[in-house]
This record gives C-alpha cells, sequence and structure tokens, in this order.
C-alpha cells in the first residue's frame, strides 16, 4: 500500500512539513500557521494514507490530537534521541521536517510514549498542584525570612497555622507597619495555595479512571497519596516497562554508563529521566523507612556503607520495585511473609 511520510517541525505559531513517499521522493514541503484553521486547511489538500510524524514539544500534544482522527499512524519523536536533528551541520525548520520525514520512512524515528489525552488533563492539574505547594513553601519562607528581619521570635512549627501569624502581631508592637501588611499578605497567599493545592487532590483522587490503580499502591506501607498518584498519571501503562531496571531508569534513580574499550565508568545520577517521578520517589524515600520495615532494611544496609545519599535512592529503588508490582499484577501489595502463610 502506498503511503505518504509527512515529517512536521512545529513551533509556536509556524508549522514546517515534509511529505515523502517510500522511495525518499519530496511530494510536497511548506509552511502553515500553527492554529487549528490552519491544519485544517492543509488536511484537505493531503492525499490519503498518511503517516504523520513530530518531535515532542510543548506544543505537541494538541497538534497530535487533532491531526490523530485524519492520519492512518500518528508517531512523536523524542526530542533527546533526535541526534541526526540537533547535531546536524545545516539546520533550518524545512531540513528538520524532511530530516523527521526521513526517519519515519525508514523506520527509525526514536518514539516516545504518548499518553492519552484523558491522562494527560490528568497529569496537567497534578502538576499544577505540585507547583501550587512550591508557592506555599515559598510564602512560608517569606513570612519566616520577614519576622527574622524585624527580630520577632517565633515558632518555626506553628507558622502554618491560621491563626498564629495574627498572634504574633498582636503581641509585638515593633514590627513595622510595612512589615505587618507583607505579612497578613504572604499569610494569605499561603493560605490559598494550600486550599487550591488540597482541592485538586481530593478531585484526582476521586476520579474514577485512576482512582482503583491509587489505591491498589496506597497499600504499599510507606507509600502515600501523592506519590501514588504521581506513580500513575506519569507511568501512564506499567507494562510499557519490560523490567524493573528499565522502571529505574525512566525514573531517574539510575547514574549514566559510559563503556569503551572494555572499560566501565559511572556517571552521577541521570538527568534523562522523568524529573516529576524522580523529585516524588526521593522525597517519599526519605520517610519511607518509618512505615516499612523492609525498606527500613534497606536503608540500614546501605546506610553502612557510610553514604545516606546513596541509601535513600536505593529506598526509592526499592519503592518502584514495589509499585511496578502491585501495578501490573492488579492486586493488593502482599507481605512475602504474610503470602507464604496463606
Amino acid at each position: 500500500m502506498k503511503a505518504y511520510y509527512i515529517g512536521l517541525d512545529i513551533h509556536r505559531k509556524t508549522i514546517a512539513y515534509c511529505m515523502k513517499i517510500q522511495n525518499g521522493k519530496i511530494m510536497d514541503q511548506g509552511t502553515i500557521q500553527a492554529t487549528r484553521q490552519g491544519l485544517s486547511g492543509w488536511l484537505k489538500t493531503l492525499p490519503e494514507p498518511r503517516i504523520i510524524a513530530m518531535e515532542a514539544t510543548i506544543f505537541t500534544s494538541w497538534i497530535y490530537d487533532f491531526l490523530k482522527p485524519h492520519a492512518l499512524e500518528m508517531q512523536v519523536a523524542h526530542p533527546q534521541m533526535l541526534k541526526a536533528i540537533t547535531e546536524s551541520k545545516k539546520k533550518n525548520d524545512q531540513k528538520d521536517a524532511q530530516t523527521i520525514a526521513d526517519l519515519l520512512r525508514c523506520n527509525l524515528l526514536p518514539q516516545c510514549h504518548m499518553i492519552e489525552r484523558e491522562t494527560r488533563d490528568l497529569r496537567r492539574v497534578l502538576r499544577y498542584r505540585n507547583m501550587l505547594v512550591r508557592e506555599c513553601v515559598r510564602m512560608n519562607n517569606k513570612m519566616a525570612g520577614i519576622l527574622m528581619e524585624t527580630g520577632t521570635p517565633y515558632n518555626k512549627t506553628k507558622l502554618r497555622t491560621k491563626k498564629y501569624v495574627h498572634e504574633v502581631l498582636g503581641s509585638v508592637d515593633y514590627i513595622p507597619e510595612s512589615a505587618r501588611e507583607l505579612l497578613l499578605l504572604s499569610k494569605a497567599g499561603y493560605d490559598w495555595f494550600q486550599k487550591a493545592q488540597k482541592r485538586l487532590v481530593s478531585a484526582l483522587r476521586s476520579n474514577s479512571r485512576i482512582s482503583q490503580r491509587v489505591e491498589r499502591l496506597m497499600t504499599i506501607p510507606g507509600v502515600g497519596e501523592i506519590t501514588a498518584l504521581t506513580w500513575v498519571l506519569e507511568m501512564d501503562d506499567p507494562h510499557r516497562f519490560s523490567s524493573v531496571k528499565k522502571a529505574v531508569s525512566y525514573c531517574g534513580l539510575c547514574s549514566a554508563q559510559i563503556e569503551s574499550a572494555g572499560k566501565q565508568r559511572r556517571n552521577p545520577i541521570s538527568k534523562k529521566r522523568n524529573k516529576h517521578l524522580q523529585t516524588i520517589l526521593i522525597e517519599a524515600a526519605k520517610i519511607a523507612p518509618l512505615w516499612n520495615p523492609e525498606l527500613a532494611e534497606v536503608y540500614a544496609r546501605e546506610a553502612a556503607k557510610g553514604n545516606r545519599n546513596q541509601a535513600t535512592i536505593a529506598v526509592a529503588r526499592k519503592i518502584v520495585a514495589f509499585m511496578l508490582a502491585v501495578d501490573k499484577r492488579e492486586g493488593n501489595f502482599e507481605i512475602p511473609g504474610e503470602k507464604q502463610a496463606a
């Protein structure tokens, strides 16, 4: 069957395209507006069947969703693996589109996993919630900073409570009026961000699309609500990882390996990872041993070697192994001893 291979180089305002057939002949190329109206008009001029590919960018999602019903196949290329484009001597939009079309027709395009639209919508909400939490921390730190600047003693653990800032302001009279206003403004911001993030988490937790998976993952001792939500929405289908090692690598919990002439060396922890999963898993690994004896044993064994950071990463890897097993099996977590007794 004759097919038309189309490579897209996407930018905020324009999209460069190149259409080729199997033998590499260019059938059409040009530039269109990066709007739904522009894409609709362009699709009417294209022959069928179409196989379309593009590089993963911030603009990819909506274009992918818009074009998918009109293509025989849609593929999204991993940007870090497109060395043919990033290391090219001559680089422009049309050349990039041609290169993507060539890789597509030769079946050499390094694809990345494209999550379904509904899951992407939920993931966007979770990432926004994480931004709100960071803003909460900034507001809390700003309140502490203002109190220290004015020489006002305060209780760090009570600073986040509702009435404490007002109690402090009412108990002293030497805080300048400008500092008082900034303190109240920071406190109001902190309370708003906190309420908003809790509301978003509650909506995500009750979503029927993911609620059962989240509940199963939370049966693992030491895995909380945010860790489970992040795993579900960032990993998507757990079966796309054939082994724990690949899942650990995706989460950024291993170092890059360089081997040449029979010699191997390891670099620091890899930056080619899902940064959202990496952050949440490392944070979870710091407190999970308090709730999970098996994770506590892993931490103690690795910490005895003298590096507590490596011990935390080892715990995070073990959490990945637990979560991947539970997610693939689609059953609650079982402690090995209890399973044997049963």
